[in-house]
């Protein structure tokens, strides 16, 4: 229905569906049983190295549609390789969308469930695999096993599933949950010089989904310094009129600014843009490339003003090491990655982000609250309904993303800056994503990320140790 000028998603059906699966399974039993299996994937949205290798892995390339929708219903059946570009294009023509889109189109739903997502919904509904009712998943023992939240045979699957990072399997097929959207977002900005009465605010609208009278759909926010923060407030409506566009000249993050007399500053989008609002110039981080200056922004193809194409430049940046290259001839130092989105207890949140600006050279930084669905607190478990990232329910937290980098300091350990980070988000009784550079002990990973649950769902469904763990992926990077 609101398509926005993208392709409009395509639905494969279920024998294409069926057949994906087959060249799957194939590709799973033509590696040798002594042979690590991993995807035959050559893009990503991870940040952390992962180690060469030349050997053969499983063909993902028949699962990369979505199956069918289910408008009555509101649900989608969607294959693991999907991505979110192609998913909400489908679900938007039936006034539809997921219960939580990421903000980069590229992005698939499998990469989404397996390895955590959010956006400016969580703070109603949550992560993306709450929303999944049935998962099909291909296990390392080469079995496609079948789950959800009512599984009675593999409910341990369906909840260590999320965060494992395909150690335990990978998806192959997801039925979610969808609502209901309206063509257009209001939003909201509103200025804050107060780290301290932004948490309060974000608080108290993530707990009453409401702000002066008004409900609230969607809630993120952005800090540029200790005395400039913004929250963004979305609302959906069906009343027509005029609406930004920031996928030409003008830049989304750029239009959050304002004076404090001028706060709150209203602006309008369809639901297509503000779903990719973040993805045309990757949240702000397509200064690195230029393509925010005018006279460079004017020639930059459209087409390529998206975080897909950005991910190419960091490719041949990480191969050809470009950046210290360049940093090296300006006489300055190497420079340390420090590319995290972690997640603190709301009410630690202003001191975290104060700790962040005083030791960390890196801004802005982006906000989004979240808190698990209601349905978290009739899991097996209603304490830790999530066996590998152990939130707490009914409890709210903030995800703060940082995305740059910082000079290395001489004789410095290796990634002096990440350790300092990890170091704090855990004091703050924090945990981070794991998309980027870890450096915990193993005895430290294994505390935080549910190690005791994750052996014997790992031993269950990957007895021979086909997949790589989650240590040896995470933090060895293999």
């Amino acid at each position: 229905m609101w398509g926005g000028g993208e392709p409009l998603g395509r639905e494969v059906g279920w024998e294409a569906h069926r057949a994906g699966v087959q060249r799957l399974l194939d590709s799973y039993r033509a590696i040798p049983s002594n042979a690590t299996v991993r995807l035959a994937k050559k893009t990503s949205n991870l940040f952390r190295a992962r180690a060469a290798t030349n050997a053969p892995g499983l063909d993902v390339s028949g699962l990369d549609g979505v199956i069918a929708v289910d408008p009555a219903a509101r649900t989608a059946d969607v294959q693991g390789m999907c991505t979110y570009e192609n998913l909400v294009a489908a679900t938007l023509r039936h006034g539809l969308a997921p219960m939580v889109v990421p903000q980069l189109k590229t992005i698939t739903l499998g990469g989404a469930v397996t390895g955590l997502g959010i956006e400016s919904t969580s703070f109603r509904s949550g992560l993306p695999h709450e929303s999944v009712s049935e998962l099909d998943v291909l296990t390392g023992a080469g079995e496609v096993v079948t789950t959800g939240p009512d599984s009675a045979e593999h409910a341990d699957l369906y909840r260590g599933f999320p965060n494992s990072y395909g150690t335990l399997g990978y998806s192959t097929r997801l039925k979610i949950q969808l609502e209901q959207v309206k063509p257009y977002v209001e939003l909201r900005h509103l200025r804050f010089t107060s780290i301290d009465r932004l948490q309060e605010t974000m608080d108290r609208i993530a707990t009453e989904r409401r702000y002066d009278g008004v409900e609230v759909d969607y809630l993120d926010g952005v800090v540029f310094s200790a005395d400039e923060a913004y929250l963004t407030l979305g609302t959906q409506t069906d009343s027509p009129g005029p609406v930004s566009d920031y996928t030409g000249m003008d830049i989304y993050y750029r239009s959050i600014q304002h004076p404090v007399a001028q706060s709150p500053k209203i602006d309008r989008l369809t639901i297509h843009d503000y779903l990719w609002r973040w993805d045309t110039d990757w949240f702000w981080c397509s200064r690195a490339f230029g393509t925010q200056n005018p006279k460079i922004r004017r020639f930059w193809p459209k087409p390529l003003r998206r975080s897909s194409f950005y991910w190419k430049l960091i490719g041949l940046d990480q191969k050809y090491d470009i950046g210290d290259r360049l940093e090296k001839r300006k006489g300055n130092p190497p420079r340390e990655r420090v590319v995290q989105d972690v997640e603190v207890p709301i009410e630690r949140t202003t001191e975290f982000v104060h700790w962040f600006l005083e030791n960390t050279p890196i801004e802005p930084i982006w906000l989004c609250p979240l808190r698990l669905r209601d349905s978290a607190t009739v899991a097996p478990d209603p304490a830790r309904p999530w066996s590998l990232y152990p939130l707490e329910p009914k409890r709210t937290y903030v995800n703060i993303g940082f995305w740059s980098s910082v000079p290395i300091v001489p004789g410095e350990i290796e990634g002096a800056a990440n350790r300092m980070i990890e170091g704090k988000v855990t004091e703050l009784d924090g945990h981070k994503s794991l998309y980027s550079d870890s450096f915990y002990s193993e005895d430290e990973f294994a505390k935080l990320y549910g190690a005791d649950r994750y052996t014997d769902i790992k031993r269950r469904y990957d007895q021979d140790s086909r997949l790589l763990d989650l240590y040896s992926k995470a933090v060895r990077r293999q």
